[in-house]
């Protein structure tokens, strides 16, 4: 895609608030299956490195759950803190056709859910740095997808409960 269609093209399936006013649901969905950019190797192997074990360990439904819990949900606060910014004069107008795609808040959540999974006093260390990756730049930046990312790791860290139990699948007898 030349680049201006590709902005284009990623604008109409952005989460930002006209479009989030427009057709929630559409632009929910389809913001997740993009990313902005052309860069899709790292996040070929964050998938690898997070989404990967955490599928496995709470299942495909769960697994799903954070994500997709962690996407729409940080996406409304974040979005919503940028209609806040624009109507008290902190960003301009023209900031409700942000481009907001991606799969990164669903990645966030899921990063931060991994705590759950990690061994102790390793935990900890691993919560940490979750805290750190996602505070530091809202502390330092503060932008709305600043705000997102440590939105959506929060709500990872929320999904605690989504770890506690997965039924024991039973092996079927040989016939």
């Amino acid at each position: 895609m030349s680049p201006a269609f590709e902005e284009d093209f990623l604008r109409q399936r952005s989460t930002n608030i006209h479009e989030l006013s427009r057709n929630p649901v559409r632009v929910l969905i389809s913001s997740a299956f993009w990313i902005d950019g052309g860069t899709w190797l790292p996040y070929a192997a964050l998938y690898t490195v997070f989404h990967a074990p955490a599928e496995r360990r709470l299942g495909t439904l769960r697994w799903l759950a954070v994500a997709a819990t962690a996407h729409v949900l940080a996406t409304l606060v974040s979005e919503g803190v940028l209609a806040w910014a624009i109507q008290h004069g902190h960003a301009p107008e023209t900031a409700v056709n942000t481009l907001d795609v991606g799969v990164s808040y669903a990645l966030a959540g899921i990063v931060a859910v991994l705590t759950y999974y990690v061994a102790r006093p390793w935990r900890c260390v691993y919560l940490f740095a979750v805290l750190v990756i996602y505070g530091v730049p809202l502390v330092t930046g503060a932008t709305f997808t600043d705000v997102g990312h440590f939105t959506a790791a929060l709500i990872g860290l929320a999904c605690y409960p989504l770890t506690r139990t997965r039924p024991e699948t039973k092996p079927t007898p040989a016939q």
